[in-house]
């Protein structure tokens, strides 16, 4: 059975500049954390160098297909019909992407296929977890 599923698409890197970059990104989703999404950025794409990732809510995910959602540091929102911008707010600044909507629901298929919408609390390792939680605090 899958577990992990990645995903590459192209994103447009949003700048003040008039020029628009295209930056491949990683969607990745690991069914060991149901809830969340991963979304990495390659080293050429970062100003620090090195990949980034940003670790988010599938559920934000979702929800900003179709209206603005969230109001941390990630911001998904529809941008047109066919794209859908993800915002990233860090101390350095803001990284906005534009990205296909169609690439974003077909990643959201693929998860849904493997953790269905609703019953993430069932895949969740609860003694994992803990063991984890009591190991760190020793």
């Amino acid at each position: 059975m899958i577990t992990v599923i990645e995903q590459a698409v192209q994103a447009r890197l949003v700048a003040t500049a008039p020029k628009v970059e295209t930056v491949p990104v990683t969607l990745c989703y690991d069914r060991s954390d149901p809830f969340a999404v991963r979304m990495a950025f390659p080293a050429p794409a970062t100003l620090e160098g090195v990949e980034v990732s940003w670790t988010f809510a599938r559920e934000l995910l979702e929800s900003g297909l179709d209206r603005p959602s969230g109001r941390g540091d990630v911001r998904v929102r529809p941008y047109d019909a066919d794209r859908t911008t993800v915002e990233f707010h860090a101390p350095e600044g803001v990284a906005i992407v534009l990205m296909a909507t169609a690439e974003l629901h077909r990643f959201l298929e693929r998860v849904s296929a493997v953790v269905p919408p609703g019953l993430e609390h069932l895949y969740l390792d609860m003694d994992h977890s803990l063991a984890e939680l009591m190991r760190g605090g020793r």
